[in-house]
């Protein structure tokens, strides 16, 4: 069975509406897909700083960072679940993006360029957003990181599934929102 690793960035946990919507997806693509998840909520992620890019000039990268790295590398599907946090996603997924970009790993050199190292065919990027921001819009910049990352590590396209306004409607509304979203992730998981 093909490799999926849902990268799980909901720092609000159980309450996180975005878990609510990227759960019942997560789920049908387990009846495809191998799924390996990382909760950011339960990992130890060091701040990339001067020492720890000096230990990595120097050869040293933690094993527990280098067995992310390789879960990235290595997965046919990524999932990601990140709410829209300070006009893009939380700060724990940038770090872990950080210290999974890792030479030689997920992505590559030929001296001109760099290209990427991942299997990944397609990414899928969950979210739900408070503010009435629409997927593309300027001020919205987790998805422009996201297709810049999928094409540092090589990665296939970027699916988006966004549920917005979500902080000054009803809860009639969130609720249909949600459903919305879910239905939307369904519908890509059959192509996924």
């Amino acid at each position: 069975m093909k490799k999926l690793l849902y990268i799980d960035a909901c720092i609000r946990n159980e309450e996180s509406r975005t878990k609510r919507i990227a759960t019942p997806i997560v789920e049908a693509l387990r009846e495809k897909y191998d799924v390996d998840t990382l909760c950011l909520n339960d990992l130890n992620l060091e701040i990339v700083k001067e020492d720890l890019v000096t230990r990595r000039n120097n050869g040293e990268i933690d094993p527990t960072v280098m067995a992310w790295a390789e879960m990235v590398r290595d997965a046919e599907r990524i999932v990601i679940a990140a709410p829209f946090w300070d006009m893009s996603f939380p700060a724990a997924l940038k770090v872990f993006f950080e210290l999974c970009s890792i030479f030689d790993v997920t992505f590559k050199s030929n001296d001109k360029t760099c290209y990427g190292n991942c299997k990944a065919e397609k990414m899928l990027f969950i979210t739900t957003r408070g503010m009435d921001i629409a997927t593309g819009d300027l001020v919205e910049q987790a998805t422009p990181y996201l297709r810049a990352l999928t094409w540092l590590w090589g990665i296939g396209p970027l699916h988006v599934v966004a549920a917005q306004n979500m902080d000054y409607v009803s809860q009639e509304e969130i609720e249909e929102k949600i459903r919305v979203a879910i239905e939307e992730g369904l519908e890509i998981v059959k192509e996924f």
